[in-house]
């Protein structure tokens, strides 16, 4: 019997406009309903269960790619924290990189706003439309926290702070590849699972999406057979692998090949909330 259902947001649980609509919210009602958890699995940071579109449903999260955990009552359950010293080796050799790097209350850009935002630019017209509707409707979900994103941070404010992940859209192809060679080189205490080629998004190694759904899981006194799970990118990869052996792991048909190879079950389109749809066909089945 399915106990937990945790899915990933974008490209999974959402539809085209990134936004928490009708479909899902009556989807989530009805397997809390039933008495199961529902989970939200993103590389977004959450700072309250109720964020991003959430609002009024009883939902665990797990966040930043696993680094943070949260009850239904908003609290911080677990916040994995990754090493300062290699934050600080990452912060001396790339300069020039807008790392945002997330803290317990706030989120340290080291570099303007704009050099952030710039990083979005450097992708074709098509998919700067898709990232600018994901951006809104990150930017809404957040709205009661119009100071979650610290910017012109130096190093040492940022390593004052327990940092659990730092992500970076690095718009030189060749800075890309060095930070790419500098996370494998430390693969023992860091990992990179970007939701897209084009992001870095580092966490401590072994944190990820699938063994922060399966503490989760013990957490509420759930075994891992027990879990179903759904996913459509590089940072599902590791939940859909861990849960794919009991044959509840999930990706949309729109997922990349590498997700779907790793659950193995594919389902309908995201924008046909086929996720949202299968998770009500499996509570009612129980």
């Amino acid at each position: 019997m399915i106990r937990l259902l945790a899915s990933d947001l974008d490209g999974t649980l959402l539809g085209a406009l990134h936004d928490v609509s009708l479909p899902v919210r009556a989807a989530i009602r009805e397997v809390t309903d039933a008495g199961a958890h529902f989970a939200v699995a993103t590389g977004r940071t959450f700072r309250s269960s109720g964020d991003f579109g959430f609002e009024g449903l009883p939902c665990e999260v797990v966040c930043a790619n696993g680094a943070i955990v949260l009850n239904r009552e908003s609290e911080v359950v677990r916040f994995a924290t990754m090493d300062p010293a290699v934050i600080e080796e990452m912060l001396a050799a790339f300069p020039a990189a807008p790392f945002m790097c997330i803290g317990r209350e706030h989120s340290y850009v080291r570099g303007t706003r704009e050099a952030y935002e710039a990083g979005y630019e450097v992708r074709g017209p098509v998919a700067r439309v898709v990232d600018g509707v994901r951006m809104r409707a990150m930017r809404r979900g957040q709205a009661r926290y119009p100071h979650e994103r610290v910017f012109d941070c130096s190093a040492e404010e940022i390593l004052s702070h327990d940092i659990c992940k730092v992500n970076c859209r690095v718009r030189d192809a060749g800075m890309a590849r060095e930070l790419s060679a500098f996370i494998s080189e430390r693969a023992d205490r860091i990992v990179d699972a970007p939701f897209s080629p084009v992001m870095f998004e580092t966490t401590a190694a072994g944190v990820n999406k699938g063994e922060a759904v399966e503490w989760l899981a013990g957490y509420l006194g759930i075994s891992r057979d027990e879990v179903a799970v759904y996913g459509d990118g590089g940072n599902d990869i590791a939940m859909l692998e861990r849960f794919a052996p009991y044959g509840h792991a999930f990706a949309p048909y729109g997922a990349s090949d590498d997700a779907k190879r790793a659950a193995g079950l594919v389902l309908g389109s995201n924008l046909a909330y086929a996720v949202p749809r299968h998770m009500v066909r499996t509570v009612r089945g129980r």
